[in-house]
């Protein structure tokens, strides 16, 4: 396989678990509310997939543990910030720690545990394509399921009667409020569906790429999917471009040891979160005057007097 095969193959395999969970941070974000501890529900996803995979021997089973429970830790950050009015910012923080601490507390035990995972599915036909079979279509199941999710979620964000009311109460809770909607209700919905798809996307790097638990395994891909989000404007497509671009800088360095490149490690360790830092410097500013009303809100600092 060449370099750029490889390297693509590698963008769709690594950048999947940070797709559902930029996806999820979209609905979230389009209803006027962030969540910093998206890595928090990815991580309880990854031990929840990861443990529930190896108690069942089902990885299907461990998929689903992984939906449920980073969906519940999203519902923490919602009562906080939605009842309670807590700062969106801080208190997503707090989620995060609250993550780490109980994987750490609980994912001790299946550190060196085999569990069943998912395995590749080669497409017929599709997977023998030239060029494109192998990048596409020989992949695990949670990956194909997100090439269905993006049109999906593009269609329910834009298209869709329950979008419009996700955007209203971003945008203008006052007028969705004076047609008798329930702001807060909608933005619990999507901030546990967006949890619920960052747990997914955890199970998805335990049981489907890596293939192992180990303590903090998602390093970062949580804070890099709400990096994803700001630059992609909450676009399901963009977000996807985005999540693949750091699945390929991921892919880079091992694919580049392997063919002898003399390049230090550490160099090619930060690829990944360069890439991510530079596109936000480039687009993070354009993007942020684009953001609803109601998200730009939390980011508002009150002038020093």
């Amino acid at each position: 396989m060449s370099l750029a095969s490889e390297v693509l193959t590698g963008a769709v395999r690594g950048g999947t678990s940070i797709l559902y969970a930029g996806v999820g941070e979209s609905y979230a974000e389009s209803a006027g509310v962030v969540n910093l501890g998206t890595e928090g529900s990815m991580l309880v996803g990854a031990l929840a997939a990861y443990a529930v995979a190896s108690e069942t021997n089902n990885p299907w089973a461990g998929a689903l543990a992984g939906l449920v429970a980073g969906g519940a830790l999203a519902l923490v950050h919602a009562y906080f910030v939605l009842h309670r009015k807590a700062n969106q910012l801080a208190n997503g923080l707090v989620v995060l720690f609250l993550g780490l601490g109980l994987t750490s507390l609980f994912g001790a035990s299946y550190v060196s545990k085999p569990a069943k995972s998912f395995t590749p599915w080669r497409i017929p036909g599709l997977g023998s394509l030239p060029g494109v079979g192998d990048i596409l279509f020989n992949h695990d199941p949670l990956t194909y399921l997100s090439f269905l999710m993006v049109p999906a979620s593009w269609w329910l964000l834009t298209r869709s009667r329950w979008g419009l009311l996700l955007r209203a109460a971003g945008e203008r809770t006052e007028v969705l409020a004076s047609y008798g909607h329930s702001v807060r209700r909608i933005q619990y919905m999507a901030v546990v569906l967006g949890g619920t798809l960052a747990g997914l996307g955890g199970a998805q790097l335990a049981i489907a790429y890596a293939n192992a638990w180990f303590e903090n395994m998602v390093q970062g891909r949580g804070f890099v999917a709400v990096a994803v989000v700001i630059f992609a404007a909450r676009q399901p497509f963009k977000v996807a471009a985005g999540s693949y671009l750091f699945g390929a800088a991921l892919a880079l360095s091992p694919a580049l040891q392997a063919r002898g490149y003399g390049i230090n490690q550490f160099a090619l360790d930060a690829i990944p979160y360069v890439t991510i830092v530079v596109v936000l410097v480039a687009l993070g500013r354009r993007r942020a005057a684009e953001a609803p009303e109601g998200l730009k809100k939390v980011f508002e600092v009150s002038p020093s007097t």
